[in-house]
């Protein structure tokens, strides 16, 4: 059998990881991983994550199987957090391993359930389009942002879903768009909500980077504005970033309605999907979420310290855009951009020159990930990309 297989390439993004460790050079900078660093270029884990793991060491007395649906108090909790402790819908949730498992459990049920046809925005996470392709939808693709130009596309945007039929779905990033970095105002979600109701859409939001750009509350309030406008939704929610808990997997999918019978009905397909594919969730990740959420000093913790590595984003955000100059057009939009990436209008050969000659890392497509920069880094890195 596997003789009949061809050898897959590797993912581009994940063979950079390679590359980028076997060079020896002591200045090369890596501008690629998704992860958060600090200024000594460490991936930390949150003080309120180390205090929670010791609680459910000291606690726990079983390793059986968590349900299908998952970690009850871990949904309640985290829901509370993207949806608000005053939300007016109901949201029954499935926990997912990772925000790219609740995206396939999404993609799965808008193939069962609906047209089974989704709405991409360009330029996207690149690992979207493959899931959903993966789970037999069809993709049509609407503009969202234009690199050279650094300017987001609502108009053209709106304008490509006024083609869309009723029961599509259409994703939307809540904030922080990877990789662009481009954000929606409120105004921006008001539009996108109304051409959402009048058309008959479905909206899959991906949350996966709350407390990274304009705050807390203020990263998922399009969010909250959108399901609360429309009779379904689904929320695609990750606690890789917000929780620093990359390798524990921890995520979760919401259906969202206006009535809890249909919420509740939703859910159940999700739960049979569900099983016949990872069957059980793994439970650490979400356990620790749902002490941090549940424990008063933890949950201050860790609000604190999320709030500073958003500050020391948007420090770098604006030092870099200011080091740029007039490299690019708009290229002080980089300051305004949200979260970890921002996507460079660079060509595949500039990018590789940035690799060979300096050590600078990132993916030929130009998108590259802020927090790889420490503060006393963007001057000259700055510089090498205006030599380019």
């Amino acid at each position: 059998m596997f003789e009949r297989l061809s050898r897959q390439p590797d993912d581009p993004l994940l063979a950079l990881i390679g590359i980028f460790k076997a060079d020896p050079r002591t200045d090369k900078v890596d501008l690629g991983v998704g992860v958060y660093r600090d200024e000594a270029g460490h991936s930390p884990i949150f003080r309120a994550v180390k205090a929670a793991e010791q609680r459910i060491w000291a606690s726990q007395d079983s390793k059986a199987y968590v349900a299908p649906e998952g970690d009850q108090g871990f949904l309640d909790l985290l829901w509370t957090m993207v949806g608000g402790k005053a939300s007016p819908v109901h949201a029954a949730g499935v926990q997912t391993p990772g925000g790219s498992g609740a995206l396939r459990l999404a993609a799965d049920l808008i193939r069962q359930a609906g047209t089974g046809r989704i709405w991409l925005g360009l330029p996207s996470w690149p690992n979207h389009a493959g899931i959903f392709a993966a789970a037999g939808l069809a993709i049509e693709t609407y503009p969202y942002f234009d690199v050279p130009s650094q300017t987001l596309l609502l108009d053209s945007m709106l304008e490509a879903l006024q083609r869309a039929q009723p029961g599509d779905a259409v994703l939307i990033h809540a904030s922080c768009h990877n990789p662009t970095g481009a954000p929606l105002g409120a105004a921006d979600w008001a539009r996108i909500t109304e051409v959402i109701a009048a058309r008959g859409l479905v909206p899959l939001i991906d949350s996966a980077y709350q407390g990274f750009g304009a705050g807390f509350d203020g990263d998922v309030a399009g969010l909250r504005a959108l399901v609360a406008a429309i009779p379904e939704a689904l929320v695609a929610v990750s606690c890789s970033k917000s929780f620093g808990l990359y390798r524990e997997r921890t995520g979760a999918l919401f259906a969202v309605a206006a009535a809890e019978a249909a919420a509740a009905t939703a859910r159940s397909n999700l739960v049979a999907i569900a099983r016949t594919s990872y069957s059980m969730p793994p439970d650490h990740g979400a356990a620790i979420v749902r002490t941090i959420l549940g424990t008063p000093e933890l949950y201050d913790d860790w609000r604190a310290e999320l709030e500073s590595m958003r500050e020391r984003l948007t420090a770098l955000r604006r030092s870099f855009a200011e080091a740029l100059g007039d490299r690019w057009s708009n290229s002080l939009a980089i300051g305004r951009q949200e979260g970890m990436f921002s996507l460079l209008p660079l060509t595949p050969a500039e990018v590789m020159a940035l690799r060979e000659k300096h050590g600078v890392y990132m993916p030929t497509s130009g998108r590259i990930n802020i927090a790889g920069l420490k503060l006393s880094d963007v001057t000259r890195v700055a510089g090498l990309f205006k030599a380019i």
